[in-house]
């Protein structure tokens, strides 16, 4: 009789106890959404104004390394955390785009200032004949005189159009071995733009790309014979 007395006694207890475990397990799983990020809010927002002035050279601008400190500080369990992570990994990848990009300039106008052995001009069906000799110009001076400047390698091919006072007119296309015609510019005859640049008098410039790539003496230039087939036409005989 102790027995049972006492199983019914325990009863109501079981019962209070799991009223009070089924009120405190909704408080148990609750959680705090995550936060979002001050430090990414502010590293996005100057990403994309540096973005808008430079577009891909952005990559390459200073301020990016203090955007990427700042993305780097975004805490993990941020509501911008995954944000952060694809905005540091595309600012990595547009910097090695950029840089492969700059190299490749760097070679291209590297090789292209020692033209090659077979450098050569537009082909012909028969020799060209020599240049006349210029016309001397008036005593202006020291050479370098009032010159401005000039195009120089990396200028956009768009300012040799109505830019430097109208003084540069385009030339012939030219083969340059290993890269194909490109289209090239000179200094024109007028006197006024003679003394004005006399630095570009027997310079070549090279077009690629829509920017000047280099500048060559005109002497760098070969002009190469070619038969009505388009081969070259065979060396004069010396003993003739």
């Amino acid at each position: 009789m102790r027995t049972l007395v006492l199983r019914a006694s325990l009863r109501p207890l079981v019962g209070v106890v799991s009223a009070v475990l089924l009120t405190l397990a909704p408080t148990a799983c609750r959680r705090e959404p995550p936060a979002p990020s001050a430090e990414y809010e502010e590293a996005a927002r100057r990403f994309r104004a540096l973005y808008a002035q430079k577009l891909d050279d952005a990559y390459l601008d200073p301020q990016v390394g203090e955007i990427e400190a700042q993305l780097q500080r975004v805490p993990a369990d941020s509501l911008d955390a995954q944000g952060a992570r694809e905005l540091l990994q595309r600012i990595k990848e547009g910097r090695q785009r950029m840089e492969a990009a700059a190299a490749e300039r760097e070679e291209a106008v590297a090789s292209a200032q020692e033209p090659p052995p077979g450098f050569i001009g537009e082909p012909t069906t028969e020799q060209a004949a020599p240049p006349p000799a210029p016309t001397e110009a008036p005593d202006a001076g020291p050479e370098d005189a009032g010159t401005g400047g000039g195009p120089q390698a990396g200028t956009p091919a768009s300012e040799l159009v109505a830019g430097f006072r109208g003084c540069f007119q385009r030339g012939t296309p030219i083969d340059v071995q290993g890269r194909g015609m490109r289209e090239t510019w000179q200094l024109a005859d007028r006197t006024a733009c003679q003394l004005e640049y006399p630095s570009h008098r027997d310079s070549i410039l090279l077009i690629e790309e829509g920017k000047v790539l280099a500048l060559f003496p005109k002497s760098a230039v070969q002009t190469v014979p070619v038969m009505p087939d388009g081969g070259p036409a065979p060396a004069p005989d010396a003993g003739r």
